[in-house]
């Protein structure tokens, strides 16, 4: 068995590992030991998207959960972030959410939240991690008198929706706004609805028909253009689309032009910082987010704080820090007055409250910079060990010498799929192209060795 936790928890190809279920019957026993601390009763809150392997999965980790002593509260599909506000509200040990977010229906994953609803730290999965491999695990002993009980809550949705009206704007009036939701078949594909239609808005709904092997199959967050479409067809003010467990989200002005969450934060931080509820002078991105956001922020007066890719690294640093804004190019926004990770649903109850406040299309409001030319390239590798070759090593420090000043340039392994992920900007299209083509002809070129040798 490889490593198991990657960037955002664990992911894999269901009914395959690490996505088996004995595996996950391990996963759950070795991540319940972890928490069995103290004399208390102790109990895990358990939510999923709409996969089909969801239901395979969901049953192994409740086993193993259940064979070490702890009780097991099952709240069926639910948002990501619905997870992590029940298990810090609840006083629980420990949160699970079985997802592989926006990767299609045969993939399917875990992301963890501590009793806080924040996600593991880096020690913590590492312990767990060894701990299901037999490394230094605590004996199970006999525990027969101690097997943990299985309940099911069918009102998580509910206690949801209710958290995510609350951060609406009392002093807005959203009658009359015609909004478009894309809920990627996924896990907001009941609650969005609701929040939306609780608001007074006129909803247009995309994606909401789950069949269990259907989400995020051209919809949602990674395929915006049904969103994008459908905003100008019935004329909305605004679109958005969450993804598959609806922890991001994108958006699209009345024109049908994307909004990233690099978009969304220089939105939320300009009205933030006009309003006085911006703390700490910045806003936390990672190393993915566009110089334009940077220069943009700088303007201000304020500071862009980049981590390491990983929503949970934005996290860890604003919590750590002081900060009350971050997220994500790819749509994780973090406002942690309101929750302690990305949450999807809660970004645009507050898109929509700016909208109606300042009275003026989504395009003045949420498009406060023009991007830098950015490009993305993903080259399919089996090993990260790639990006240690000299060959390869070459290229990239000759690369970042002819950025240096105009642009900037990531080169990384995915922490989600075998994959090397290359990001490449500047202030001219053609440096983009030019820099991008040099980079992946030499990791190619090294894979393509890599594999000839094994022939």
């Amino acid at each position: 068995m490889g490593k198991l936790f990657g960037t955002d928890g664990i992911r894999g190809r269901a009914n395959e590992e690490p996505m088996t279920a004995e595996t996950m019957m391990r996963v759950g026993a070795a991540a319940g030991r972890y928490f069995m601390r103290g004399d208390h009763q102790h109990e895990v809150i358990v939510g999923k998207d709409t996969r089909l392997s969801g239901y395979m999965v969901e049953q192994a980790l409740s086993a193993g959960f259940m064979s070490v002593g702890m009780n097991v509260t099952l709240l069926g599909p639910l948002p990501t972030p619905g997870v992590a506000i029940r298990t810090r509200e609840s006083s629980a040990d420990l949160g699970v959410m079985i997802s592989a977010s926006h990767n299609p229906y045969r993939d399917n994953g875990l992301k963890l939240f501590g009793p806080n609803g924040r996600k593991l730290s880096d020690e913590a999965e590492g312990t767990i991690e060894s701990w299901v491999v037999g490394e230094n695990a605590p004996s199970p002993g006999h525990q027969e008198n101690k097997i943990g009980r299985l309940s099911r809550d069918n009102c998580a949705q509910e206690r949801y929706q209710d958290f995510v009206m609350s951060v609406r704007s009392n002093t807005a009036d959203f009658a009359g706004l015609r909004v478009v939701i894309d809920c990627a078949n996924g896990a907001g594909y009941k609650v969005a609805i609701r929040v939306l239609r609780e608001l007074g808005v006129e909803v247009i709904p995309l994606g909401v028909e789950p069949d269990g092997m259907n989400i995020n199959e051209r919809c949602g967050s990674t395929s915006p253009g049904a969103m994008c479409k459908a905003v100008v067809d019935s004329r909305a003010h605004i679109g958005f689309a969450l993804d598959g467990d609806a922890d991001r989200v994108l958006a699209a002005d009345e024109l049908g032009a994307v909004l990233d969450g690099d978009h969304l934060m220089a939105a939320l931080a300009t009205e933030m910082q006009r309003q006085g509820k911006l703390i700490g002078n910045g806003v936390v991105a990672t190393q993915m987010s566009n110089l334009g956001l940077e220069r943009y922020l700088n303007s201000l007066g304020l500071q862009l704080i980049r981590t390491q890719v990983g929503d949970r690294y934005v996290t860890e640093q604003m919590f750590d820090n002081g900060y009350n804004l971050g997220g994500e190019q790819s749509g994780h926004i973090i406002l942690s007055d309101h929750n302690a990770t990305g949450d999807g649903l809660v970004t645009v109850v507050r898109i929509l409250s700016m909208l109606c406040e300042r009275g003026k299309a989504a395009s003045e409001v949420c498009r406060m910079f023009t991007p830098l030319p950015q490009r993305l390239t993903n080259i399919p590798c089996l090993s990260p060990d790639v990006l240690e070759k000299h060959a390869v090593e070459s290229v990239i420090s000759d690369c970042e010498g002819k950025l240096a000043g105009i642009g900037r340039l990531l080169v990384r392994y995915s922490g989600t799929e075998a994959a090397v992920r290359i990001m490449v900007e500047a202030e001219e299209e053609r440096m983009v192209h030019s820099v991008t083509r040099a980079i992946a002809g030499a990791v190619e070129k090294c894979v393509q060795n890599s594999f000839d040798g094994m022939e």
